[in-house]
């Protein structure tokens, strides 16, 4: 026999491996027992060595097997993502997508470089503002995908929106930083349109922290800045803190802080295959 055996034949080892039987793989493939059992004998002659020991009604790899199996699933899987890629419709066109800066550089880097392997042809537009900002933008058709951040139990009502994640809001110093033992507390914050700001002085005033506002020009870049220099802490959903910045809180007495929810606002262009890539591929990093 050729030294090139039918992919089918491949398909099926890799069936009866998975599914525990050659029973249970014909009805994976939806070919009769038969064929599956035919199927096997031919990749086994071909192969030259016995892949399957069957004990009455029992199955099991034989160590040829064993070895073939990762092997098998990879030759599959390429060939399917091949596939998959030379005989899809080439989609082309654009797509606006909105969310705040601190998910941009924690969630949707890897999200959007596989988008952009995957539709070549799609433009991408990203488009950084506060989360009450996006989410006028997406009513008004001026972004198609929105993320946006809520405290639990006080966002707005919008049928389509999806949770993406729960995630509590914690303070944040330099590492090993004093700032948050300073008396006043040394606070930076966000412009006022970003939904972290309130919760963070919401907070402070309920515990009666004496506090004074280092910065107020809103960027995340400034407020990072007086962060790492020890000039202030600020308040950073817990997934989004970066590593060269420490949580803080209990040693200064601070309040705790709510939990947010991550949510997305998908595009309103029901069937529309460019957003729907996009939205699963933001579904799958979170």
């Amino acid at each position: 026999m050729s030294r090139d055996p039918d992919l089918a034949l491949y398909r099926a080892f890799v069936a009866v491996a998975e599914d525990g039987g050659m029973t249970a793989a014909a009805v994976t493939l939806n070919l009769t027992q038969a064929a599956i059992s035919q199927q096997i004998r031919r990749l086994e002659e071909a192969l030259g060595c016995r892949l399957f020991l069957r004990e009455h009604r029992n199955i099991r790899l034989t160590s040829a097997g064993e070895t073939l199996l990762p092997k098998a699933r990879e030759i599959l899987k390429l060939h399917d993502e091949a596939w998959a890629m030379m005989t899809a419709p080439q989609v082309a066109g654009e797509i606006r997508l909105g969310a705040p800066t601190d998910i941009v550089n924690r969630f949707l880097p890897g999200a959007l470089r596989h988008f952009a392997r995957e539709l070549p042809q799609v433009d991408v537009t990203l488009v950084c503002r506060t989360s009450p900002r996006l989410i006028s933008d997406w009513k008004s058709g001026a972004i198609d995908i929105a993320l946006f951040e809520e405290p639990i139990g006080h966002g707005v009502r919008i049928a389509r929106k999806e949770c993406l994640m729960v995630d509590r809001l914690v303070w944040i110093g330099a590492r090993h930083g004093d700032a948050v033992r300073r008396a006043p507390l040394p606070v930076s914050l966000s412009n006022d349109t970003n939904v972290l700001r309130p919760a963070m002085l919401n907070a402070l005033r309920d515990s009666d922290v004496h506090y004074r506002v280092v910065s107020e020009v809103g960027t995340m870049e400034t407020i990072s800045a007086t962060v790492r220099t020890d000039l202030a802490i600020t308040a950073l959903l817990q997934s989004t803190v970066p590593e060269d910045v420490d949580v803080v809180g209990a040693e200064g007495g601070l309040p705790d802080l709510p939990h947010f929810e991550i949510n997305m606002l998908p595009s309103r262009k029901t069937g529309d295959p460019v957003a729907e890539a996009l939205c699963r591929e933001i579904r799958a990093v979170f």
